[in-house]
């Protein structure tokens, strides 16, 4: 399956309302006459609530809501078309305002990879949705993820630290993260 095929089929599952609504009003405004000025949207809207994009990638990539990523990613595993049934990278991201999760996902079935991506709306408080009851591999994952960037998972079985020590103060990886007394000065 291709890349564009696959982006048909995942776009489709989460329809963006807010683009329903703007061809409703293209659609009257074509049937009444009305200039397309008076219609457009200042921002284009997204026909669909997940971002796509290919970033000079083979894979596919897609961005996604909190809100909507374990809907998305339980229906990557389950729909036949998509089968993606190996969860082979998960990796805990800070970019800069927002901390989030890169999730390498593969279909051994179609031989298809994604890339999913998702971002927490709280850098002080970071949780999202644990998907260890889809690719149980994300157990040790999501534990590695939540030591150094101190994302909490909801609904983790075993959400506790994996390398570091329970009394270690802060997560190394946040790039906010300072060590005064492991600190390497080249």
């Amino acid at each position: 399956m291709t890349n564009e095929i696959l982006q048909e089929l995942i776009g489709s599952w989460f329809p963006n309302p807010e683009f329903d609504k703007i061809s409703e009003v293209v659609a009257q405004s074509e049937k009444d006459e009305i200039s397309e000025e008076s219609v457009e949207s200042p921002t284009p809207i997204n026909p669909c609530l997940l971002e796509f994009s290919e970033e000079a990638s083979q894979f596919l990539n897609i961005t996604v809501q909190p809100e909507q990523f374990y809907t998305l990613m339980s229906q990557l595993k389950t729909n036949e078309q998509t089968q993606f049934n190996y969860l082979f990278c998960l990796t805990g991201v800070d970019w800069g305002e927002e901390l989030g999760v890169v999730y390498h996902l593969e279909s051994t079935i179609h031989r298809h990879i994604v890339v999913v991506k998702v971002k927490t709306k709280d850098r002080e408080h970071p949780s999202l949705d644990s998907v260890y009851d889809i690719w149980a591999t994300a157990e040790f994952h999501e534990r590695e993820v939540f030591d150094f960037f101190g994302i909490k998972f909801n609904n983790h079985p075993n959400l506790k630290r994996l390398f570091l020590t329970e009394d270690w103060d802060g997560f190394p990886l946040r790039k906010d993260y300072v060590d005064e007394i492991n600190m390497v000065i080249k």
